[in-house]
């Protein structure tokens, strides 16, 4: 049997330019938001300007990717690497929908290729690899673009003797990519291992909620520092599956941020708008002075 002699390529595909589905006019809904917090109605712009935190009650909601960079990053410092890496549909999955359609409608409706946007910056000053996730492609799910992004962040932050930060908020292995997802887990570990071992170069873990699943599994917990924001939702399955599971009544705020900061598996927890000025506090104190 004849065989394609062409090597399919998983990477560096570069699609046409994205272009965002057109909204129509918002229907008032769209305009408020109530916190789950406390139960009040926000004004959804007013929210946006207070980096996603209730005014009330301190709630952090779920904050685009974007906006956390630009409001991480300093001003036109932000410069994006491997923006037009594209995932395929190596496996031809189905779920009741191809996968290779979840992806082009969801790519429509974010204007992003894929869950993750990695760069290099300054914060406060310091020279950083810095990358997030965003929660609204596919919940965050880590492909083999994804892994494939927070490598390269990695092996770049070693190359180049900066400190690397990642902003977690995660459903974890992306199913529809099998175990080429799951291996993401290994590989994205080992770049790091390099970036720590051969570079001497520090690493920091943000977690955001949720982060859950392979990511959490992974690099998520294996800062050299890792700090989470108030109330996040941080484990590898979900608080529902486990009680589901083991038939047991899990403890009270089992897996938030505060819970694991108790049982030392969160260093510190920080609040949104003072995540700038600690990161760039770690990042120098962690950082080999030349």
């Amino acid at each position: 049997m004849s065989q394609d002699p062409t090597p399919p390529r998983w990477f560096e595909t570069i699609p046409a330019p994205l272009q965002a589905e057109p909204r129509t006019q918002p229907a008032k809904k769209d305009l408020w938001v109530r916190c789950p917090g406390c139960e009040t109605i926000l004004f959804r712009q007013a929210l946006a300007e207070l980096m996603g935190v209730c005014p009330h009650c301190g709630h952090h909601h779920r904050w685009d990717s974007l906006a956390r960079l630009e409001a991480l990053c300093d001003e036109g410092s932000f410069v994006r690497h491997d923006r037009y890496v594209a995932p395929v549909d190596a496996l031809g999955f189905s779920d009741g929908r191809r996968y290779d359609e979840r992806l082009r409608s969801t790519q429509r409706a974010q204007g992003e290729l894929d869950a993750y946007v990695a760069g290099s910056a300054t914060v406060h000053g310091v020279a950083v690899e810095i990358g997030t996730f965003n929660f609204r492609f596919m919940g965050g799910s880590m492909g083999s673009v994804v892994g494939e992004l927070v490598a390269r962040q990695f092996e770049r932050a070693a190359a180049l003797r900066r400190p690397a930060i990642v902003i977690s908020a995660s459903g974890g292995a992306r199913m529809q990519e099998g175990i080429l997802s799951l291996m993401q887990m290994a590989k994205t570990c080992a770049a790091l291992a390099r970036l720590r071992d051969e570079a001497k170069m520090p690493y920091i873990s943000v977690r955001t909620d949720p982060t859950t699943g392979g990511v959490a599994a992974s690099f998520a917990m294996l800062g050299d520092v890792i700090v989470a924001e108030p109330h996040a939702l941080v484990g590898f399955a979900g608080p529902r599956v486990i009680r589901e599971t083991i038939r047991q009544e899990l403890p009270e705020g089992f897996q938030t941020s505060e819970y694991l900061l108790e049982h030392g598996m969160v260093d510190l927890i920080v609040k949104r708008a003072e995540l700038k000025d600690t990161l760039a506090r770690l990042c120098r104190h962690l950082t080999p002075r030349a």
